[in-house]
């Protein structure tokens, strides 16, 4: 099987493998050759398989999607990917820093709208003052 990891800068990694396990948020799964077409969303978590030598390989991924074609390619897309050969480090380190910088990006969205809110807020209370004439019509 072909396996190809890329984000929106890079292709990561681009080679030959023998089976593949990841994680989505139904919890992990495994592709070997000859998986049926699949499309899924994958968890920050981190993507392992065995190489054409056997050897086991790992990458973390920030979220993505996986897909498997005609049961011969399996191709992640992924917004940042960081690969290693320490499981350990990967998990501790790397997925870390991916679900805190999710949890940061969620906060600036958060007040992002409600910033907005207030502004829409405020422009209402202008277009319908509460005390004094209306518009007219």
């Amino acid at each position: 099987m072909r396996l190809k990891i890329v984000t929106p800068l890079s292709i990561v990694v681009d080679e030959e493998i023998k089976s593949l396990k990841a994680e989505d948020l139904s919890g992990s799964f495994g592709v070997l050759p000859g998986h049926a077409e699949f499309l899924t969303s994958l968890a920050i978590s981190v993507v392992s398989w065995s190489d054409a030598s056997g050897s086991q390989r790992f990458c973390a991924v920030r979220g993505g999607v996986l897909t498997v074609t005609g049961g011969q390619a399996i191709a992640v897309a992924t917004r940042e990917a960081v690969t290693g050969d320490d499981l350990a480090t990967l998990d501790q380190t790397v997925l870390a820093r991916f679900r805190d910088e999710i949890e940061e990006e969620r906060s600036e969205h958060v007040e992002s709208t409600r910033l907005q809110l207030n502004a829409v807020r405020n422009l209402v209370s202008r277009l319908h003052p509460r005390h004094g004439h209306g518009m007219m019509s």
